[in-house]
């Protein structure tokens, strides 16, 4: 019996020293403070800006005046009296065909014609005196209109045979070599004159009534990437594509733009439409699919915290968001270090950990 009760005060004191060991653990741990430090953040003021409506568009750039020369005539290349990449004048001569049989056939129809005027000059004067009948005039008459006309017949074919610049420009590359045969349509060269370029392209239809000529548009293009041209809307279709319920557009780009007939070309139209929105840098929206979101600045008793706040952004442009919804300006929102931040966080605002370009 006396064996027992010693077994039990043992028990007793060390289960008594072990709760007093965790108890006093337990409660230097309650006395701690797990309050997470203040999270260094970035701020930003929600300000109102005036910004226009923008149409964004895609588009191909091509030359007011650009053509595929081809030749209306069949025959054997003689003569190209122009270089691929070569600048030329209007009516400039660039390719001659195998002409011989015209130049004969043009030589044998001026000797008809002078026949043919000398014998209407002399029966005109015949007909005064009365020595022929009116009839043998006529036909006189006749013959001479019909040598002027075939004359002017094989001049065409002549003309044909020599490819000529309809406008200044710049040459392509040729197709051609001297002693090449072609046939009605084969492709020569091309002709662009790129002192005036224009571009194409087409925005849905709904977009009509905010449409009109004059309106600015900014455009760039794969080959110059650093760069934004200017450019005009020059004119509006008169339809609508009932395939696709797109209106077509057609823009004039600035002289000395550097593009090319042909380039890939993105635009921007500004619809002069400028009403006040509420922006904010783009770095302050947090996206998800469950809502976007900005960290918005409260000022409390303790020190500044933060609370999250869903917002409907809008267009975005210079590094800024609109704010269609969820903002109003002058308030604050952490522009850079969301990833430390949750609801109710407390924060301390240092705007050098910005990011550049805020």
């Amino acid at each position: 019996m006396r064996a027992y009760l010693i077994v039990a005060l043992l028990l007793l004191g060390i289960f008594g020293g072990l709760s007093a060991y965790l108890y006093g653990q337990f409660n230097m741990l309650a006395n701690l403070d797990f309050t997470p430090p203040p999270a260094t953040v970035a701020v930003s003021e929600a300000r109102t800006q005036q910004w226009s409506d923008r149409l964004k568009a895609i588009g191909t750039v091509k030359a007011v005046r650009g053509v595929e020369l081809s030749t209306e005539e069949s025959g054997e290349v003689t003569a190209i009296d122009v270089r691929s990449g070569d600048r030329v004048q209007q009516g400039q001569l660039l390719v001659t065909l195998n002409d011989r049989v015209e130049q004969a056939s043009r030589e044998s129809q001026l000797a008809s014609l002078e026949l043919a005027q000398i014998l209407f000059d002399r029966d005109d004067k015949l007909i005064r005196k009365k020595s022929i009948p009116q009839s043998q005039l006529d036909r006189s008459k006749a013959d001479l209109e019909r040598a002027i006309a075939q004359l002017a017949e094989t001049e065409a074919r002549l003309y044909n045979k020599r490819i000529h610049a309809p406008f200044a420009g710049t040459v392509g590359i040729v197709h051609v070599r001297v002693g090449d045969y072609v046939q009605p349509g084969t492709a020569i060269t091309s002709l662009q004159d790129l002192t005036e370029l224009e571009i194409d392209f087409t925005v849905p239809a709904r977009h009509y009534p905010h449409l009109r000529q004059g309106l600015n548009i900014t455009v760039q293009a794969d080959a110059f990437p650093e760069q934004v041209f200017g450019a005009t809307l020059q004119s509006i279709d008169a339809k609508v594509d009932a395939n696709t319920r797109n209106l077509l557009l057609r823009a004039s780009l600035d002289p000395g733009s550097k593009l090319l007939p042909g380039m890939f070309a993105e635009l921007t139209i500004d619809l002069n439409n400028a009403r006040p929105l509420v922006t904010v840098p783009e770095t302050a929206i947090t996206y998800a699919m469950q809502g976007d979101t900005v960290f918005v600045v409260n000022e409390e008793a303790e020190g500044l915290t933060v609370q999250p706040r869903l917002v409907r952004p809008g267009d975005s442009r210079d590094g800024r968001v609109a704010i269609l919804e969820g903002l109003a300006a002058g308030e604050r929102v952490v522009s850079a270090g969301q990833n430390k931040l949750y609801r109710g966080a407390s924060i301390i605002i240092d705007d050098s950990v910005a990011l550049r370009g805020l």
